[in-house]
């Protein structure tokens, strides 16, 4: 039972980024930079949290 609800939400989110890609292609391409933006933040925190870690932790 699990499965089919996993396929029915994968189908739903699908239809939904369709829908917003063709229906408004500037606003989809603003939510894809702003994914970008979020992903690139994230492992330039982790970059930054690792130089830490290898520097024994001193600031």
């Amino acid at each position: 039972m699990a499965v089919q609800w996993k396929k029915i939400s994968l189908f739903v989110v699908v239809v939904f980024v369709l829908y917003v890609i063709i229906t408004d292609p500037a606003k989809a391409a603003d939510y894809v930079q702003i994914g970008f933006e979020g992903v690139s933040s994230a492992a330039q925190s982790i970059g930054d949290f690792m130089t830490w870690v290898a520097n024994g932790g001193k600031d």
